[in-house]
């Protein structure tokens, strides 16, 4: 209730300040320019009212162009004025940070929202593999390594090297 209440008395508020705004608006331009009776004058008056009006104008934009220069100059001095204030105050302090241990899971949920749910279980896709197959493997690789060296030693294993080296030539 006090609520809506404090919204009408501040509409009302706005709709009298803009009445006010277009009383004063409305004076001034009374002021500055009055109302132009043209019908009674003469060719040569309304030259001169014209020639009158356009320097008014001139006067008006010159003035214009001023201000809007030196409200430019003014925010440009400002700007420099608050990095200058910022470059004096110096570098900030970083505050020490502190270690928080989070799961992967929980990262990927802060990081994707609630709507994917992903579990990180690296180890769920891997091949499973028994130690003791891996050894026996490397010792056959050995052992055949071995034999292969010793019947390639000598003339013997020369000749048939040459031998398969026509032969994929061919």
């Amino acid at each position: 209730m006090l609520k809506s209440l404090m919204i009408a008395r501040a509409t009302e508020e706005l709709e009298e300040e803009l009445l006010e705004k277009e009383v004063e608006k409305a004076k001034y331009l009374e002021e500055k320019a009055p109302p132009l009776q043209s019908s009674s004058m003469s060719l040569e008056e309304l030259r001169r009212l014209c020639e009158e009006l356009n320097a008014t104008i001139d006067t008006v934009d010159e003035e214009r162009y001023d201000i809007e220069a030196k409200v430019l100059h003014n925010t440009r001095e400002i700007k420099d004025l608050n990095i200058k204030v910022l470059d004096l105050r110096g570098k900030f302090k970083k505050p020490n940070l502190r270690r928080v241990r989070v799961s992967a899971d929980a990262i990927l949920s802060s990081l994707l929202g609630s709507k994917h749910k992903v579990s990180l279980d690296l180890r769920a896709n891997l091949k499973s593999v028994k130690k003791e197959d891996t050894e026996k493997e490397k010792t056959a690789e050995v052992s055949n390594w071995r034999k292969n060296v010793e019947a390639m030693a000598g003339m013997e294993g020369r000749k048939k090297m040459f031998d398969a080296a026509k032969a994929q030539n061919q």
